[in-house]
């Protein structure tokens, strides 16, 4: 079987310094475990130049899409890790789902309005990436045994030294031309909370996601817009990716999917309360999030939701709850994390699991596709990159994925956002209201420049 090669870099813990070098060339991305601060994630992973580019043609479903991906990881062609290497990445595609995907995967109304222009879904096919195990303390450059000697050496020179580094490059300083603005006001965001309880009244559903965005003109480096809110929050499946006029910063907390030696994870985040101003009040603030129970059941039914997910693509009796209600805290939130596990059947692969379980039922709501026609409904317009997901799928089958909450898309001069939260029956829609906006507040203050 062939077997990447290895190139040991220099151990840099914070990836900034990697990724500039390669902030402007074609097909850029990186996915960031948000060390050193952020203390959760093991790898970080980035590469450039893919050997091409795939997006869903204007009516391809879901299904014939994941089969155009099966088949560009199948001409690269399978590789292994030297022995003991415990590498996540071997070679293969690097990309992102927009929530919108999931309209490919079920029957939907397509309702909203886009207006952003984001592709359903966007991969490369990368021959080289160069990962940060922070484990380890080590950084790598691994190439597919496809990739010729000469591009190899190209890359280690590039990476070798002080040669391109990020400061070397012209770039315009990254600037708001205008504080964020949300597109729903508070009356309409009532009005629409209200409408979502009516429907669980009526028995059509139990929680709804709902989620308002907020937007803003700007000019200069997405790159540099970046780099400032993850210097205000860290979190451990962070990303960018370059994209036609722009780029995705996202800034997500929350796992997706993760396949690794035929086992699957998930870890949904439902339940959510503002750090505290100082420790008692901090500490007061986690212990009524653990406490709730109103979120311990939201949480409970999210669990429940991607276990019947899960039991798609996985063997029967297989799929477990190892973790149960658990905190974790961010800058400027304490979440109700809990963890869903499972073997992957016989036949079934990374596409199959995505397939079965994409968008992420704990942005969603449940029942999840009555959810998802209420979502469509009630929101002004379609969510784009928010709720979807940025992912790795190697030659391997290997996969790991992030749910894009706490996301930035910067294309055409415009930054958007978005915040939402589950509603359920006896939800108040003025605290909705507030967590919306709670969850989004250090992005954008990260980047509103400060008043005199």
């Amino acid at each position: 079987m062939p077997v990447c090669t290895l190139y040991s870099l220099e151990y840099k813990p914070d990836p900034a310094s990697w990724f500039g070098r390669i902030r402007h060339a074609p097909g850029a991305v990186l996915l960031d475990s948000g060390r050193p601060v952020a203390m959760r994630g093991r790898y970080d992973l980035l590469s450039a130049w893919p050997l091409d580019t795939f997006e869903p043609e204007p009516d391809e479903s879901g299904a014939v899409f994941f089969q155009r991906l099966r088949q560009a990881l199948t001409l690269l062609g399978h590789a292994d890790l030297p022995y003991d290497c415990a590498l996540p990445f071997a070679g293969g595609l690097i990309g992102l789902l927009a929530y919108d995907f999931g309209g490919r995967l079920e029957t939907l109304p397509n309702r909203a309005l886009d207006d952003l222009g984001l592709p359903a879904a966007r991969f490369g096919l990368y021959s080289w990436a160069l990962i940060n195990d922070h484990e380890l303390k080590r950084s790598h450059l691994l190439f597919h045994p496809s990739l010729e000697d000469a591009e190899q050496q190209r890359l280690i020179q590039l990476f070798v030294g002080d040669a391109g580094d990020a400061g070397e490059y012209d770039h315009t300083p990254f600037e708001l031309q205008a504080k964020f603005t949300a597109d729903l006001d508070a009356d309409s965001y009532q009005h629409a909370v209200e409408r979502i309880q009516r429907y669980i009244r009526e028995g059509d559903c139990y929680q709804v996601n709902f989620a308002q965005r907020f937007r803003s003109p700007y000019k200069g480096d997405e790159w540099e817009a970046y780099c400032r809110v993850r210097n205000a929050c860290p979190t451990p499946f962070s990303g960018f990716i370059a994209i036609d006029d722009g780029a995705i910063a996202s800034f997500s907390p929350e796992r997706f999917l993760r396949l690794t030696e035929g086992r699957v994870e998930t870890r949904p985040i439902k339940g959510t309360r503002p750090r505290g101003a100082n420790l008692q009040t901090d500490a007061e603030q986690a212990q009524a999030l653990l406490t709730s129970a109103k979120d311990r059941a939201e949480n409970l039914m999210i669990v429940d939701l991607m276990r019947n997910d899960l039991g798609r693509s996985c063997q029967i009796g297989s799929v477990q709850v190892p973790e149960l209600f658990s905190l974790e805290s961010y800058p400027n939130v304490h979440h109700l994390v809990s963890c869903v596990s499972g073997t992957l059947a016989e036949h079934q692969d990374a596409f199959d699991l995505l397939a079965g379980s994409f968008p992420g039922g704990s942005i969603t709501g449940a029942p999840k596709i009555r959810a998802m026609q209420i979502i469509d409904e009630l929101e002004a317009t379609n969510r784009s990159i928010y709720c979807g997901s940025l992912l790795y799928i190697d030659v391997r089958g290997e996969m790991d994925s992030s749910i894009a909450i706490r996301t930035l898309l910067l294309k055409d001069r415009q930054i958007s956002c978005w915040g939402g939260g589950g509603i359920v029956a006896d939800s108040d829609w003025n605290a909705e209201y507030d967590e919306s906006i709670s969850k989004v507040k250090v992005l954008m203050e990260a980047l509103e420049p400060v008043t005199p």
